[in-house]
């Protein structure tokens, strides 16, 4: 039975991002708990890890889902697999009712950074939560894009190789497209690009996010007070997400301008903002930011989700 003051969430796809969400969400659900944890392989760590844990457990995806006597009472699910898969999940869940959180790529439904827009698709049945570069580079354009015209943004996002599992390095194609498409839909910018680093070094570093915006010339420290009031709207969701290094500004006007990929000679203000992202360890180690600010953020999306639901249900 499910408590009334509860939303059961399942998770479908038991590697890393997803047995991280299952800790989170265990630990620090607050109007979430877990329904059931879905895999394909029934020797993976997170479903063994589940079951130690009294999560009800299936090894047969999302069919093996849709059979369980818990399914019933699921009422939202994260996709955390692939963005070819999830294409076939989501049209099953749709037929059910089911919310979905999509953690891959795929972006069927609406882009969502809970910095950003969050309250604006809580009606959604799908969302997305475009990549982990996405999450921790988007709002800092966002924020430029609250005092000046952004006309091109370029974010670089470097991860360990170790945080890049085979869910991943599956989607490198897609996480560019996501990640610039979405710089222009939510960050505000006319044209955006998006490069990913995985980095071998030994031991693994941790997440690192470079942020280059070329906007309309403004005030500067207007712009810098916006980066600073996104970073922490970001934090109160990721704790370990903070500022590098002070913003730094570069002005190109008259003959300086600046020859931008499918724009051409721009003049303006440049903005560089140099960000890492540390994890909060709950099961990934702390230098994977790039898969705990995706789970971060999905579980801030439920649990605002949930909330609502639950309020107008009260």
């Amino acid at each position: 039975m499910m408590k009334s003051n509860m939303i059961k969430a399942a998770i479908i796809g038991s590697g890393n991002i997803g047995t991280d969400l299952m800790i989170k969400i265990l630990r620090h659900g607050k109007h979430l708990e877990m329904g059931a944890m879905v895999g394909i392989d029934p020797a993976s760590d997170g479903l063994a890890r589940a079951a130690r844990l009294n999560v009800p457990i299936t090894a047969g995806g999302i069919d093996g889902l849709s059979e369980m006597a818990e399914f019933k009472d699921i009422r939202v699910v994260f996709d955390a697999t692939s963005a070819g898969a999830h294409e076939h999940h989501n049209a099953k869940l749709q037929e059910h009712g089911v919310r979905v959180i999509d953690l891959t790529p795929a972006a069927i439904g609406p882009y969502v950074i809970p910095a950003i827009n969050l309250d604006q698709q809580l009606d959604s049945t799908n969302i997305n939560m475009v990549t982990c570069g996405g999450q921790a580079t988007i709002p800092m354009v966002a924020a430029v894009s609250q005092v000046a015209k952004v006309h091109y943004a370029e974010i670089v996002a470097s991860i360990s190789s170790k945080s890049a599992g085979p869910g991943t390095r599956a989607n490198i194609d897609e996480f560019t497209e996501t990640t610039s498409r979405a710089i222009e839909v939510l960050g505000g910018a006319t044209r955006g690009k998006a490069i990913i680093i995985l980095n071998p070094a030994e031991p693994p570093l941790i997440m690192r996010d470079t942020v280059f915006t070329l906007s309309d010339l403004a005030d500067q420290e207007r712009i810098e007070a916006s980066i600073h009031d996104m970073v922490k709207k970001v934090q109160s969701y990721v704790p370990g997400y903070r500022l590098k290094q002070s913003v730094q500004f570069d002005r190109f006007e008259g003959d300086q301008a600046l020859n931008l990929p499918g724009i051409g000679l721009t003049t303006g203000l440049k903005t560089s903002i140099y960000l890492e992202v540390e994890g909060a360890a709950h099961y990934l180690p702390a230098y994977a930011g790039n898969l705990d600010i995706m789970t971060s953020a999905a579980l801030a999306c439920a649990e605002r989700m949930a909330q609502t639901q639950l309020s107008v249900h009260a």
